[in-house]
């Protein structure tokens, strides 16, 4: 139970890897708020964990809109007084190099994926200075490790995510809020199993993702999960600006 009476926020909390750390902290004695846009998933998934005795709500939020993370970071402190842990975990995804990247589907997943982790933290931060301290950890990428073919906007994002994470790290280490970045693999999540249906044969474009990692597998969102957790707890207290690899070797070659 390292997380008992601690608050904790998660984005993109409604599936994948952002509801198993939601459930998992929820486990280890936390509060949690699930933070997603998408309401019927996310109650689904609160109710889920509600029915297993655990403190957890729901708030609805688009991570890109200021107002929305202000309201989201105003009503966790109206339930709990407090925030401890911020896991910035809310993205969205699109293909396309660099020549067939619209200027549209840039700034969305700009706005998303750095935006939105910006502003969480920007208000969360200052929460937990009111509060004397805690942890943020964003879920960057391996695509933000090394250029990864047709996906320049989401690779861009992923690594502005891990410059976020250092610059954050310092600026608020003499604050007691430790700012720390996991970089996943890909992830055996609903949504890659969708973009895997979408191939024309599902299973060589799974065995290709396989195929890429020496490990010879995807990643299990619990995994990243439990990575998730162990920045955001006092086992990894002397950890700030960090950014972990759980990516079954694909960084590594």
């Amino acid at each position: 139970m390292r997380f008992q009476s601690k608050v904790v926020a998660v984005t993109g909390a409604a599936l994948g890897i952002g509801y198993a750390a939601a459930a998992a902290f929820a486990r280890e004695g936390a509060a949690v708020a699930l933070v997603d846009r998408d309401a019927e998933r996310a109650e689904s998934a609160v109710k889920a964990l509600a029915d297993e005795g655990l403190s957890v709500i729901y708030v609805q939020a688009d991570v890109s809109r200021e107002d929305d993370v202000r309201q989201m970071i105003d009503r966790i402190l109206a339930r709990w007084g407090r925030l401890d842990v911020l896991v910035n975990n809310a993205g969205i995804y699109a293909q396309g190099d660099v020549t067939a990247t619209d200027a549209a589907t840039w700034e969305r997943i700009l706005a998303v994926n750095l935006t939105g982790a910006f502003l969480c933290t920007k208000y969360a931060a200052q929460a937990m200075i009111a509060a004397g301290g805690g942890a943020i950890v964003n879920v960057a990428s391996e695509a933000g490790l090394v250029g990864i073919k047709g996906q320049v906007a989401y690779n861009v994002s992923k690594a502005g995510m891990i410059a976020l994470t250092r610059s954050c790290a310092v600026d608020l280490a003499e604050r007691a809020i430790r700012v720390n970045a996991v970089c996943p693999g890909t992830t055996d999540t609903p949504l890659v199993q969708a973009a895997v249906n979408r191939a024309p044969d599902p299973a060589e474009a799974r065995r290709k993702l396989e195929q890429a990692r020496p490990m010879n597998r995807l990643g299990a969102p619990d995994e990243i999960a439990s990575a998730i957790l162990y920045l955001a707890s006092s086992e990894s207290g002397y950890a700030t600006g960090a950014a972990l690899s759980i990516d079954g070797g694909y960084t590594a070659q």
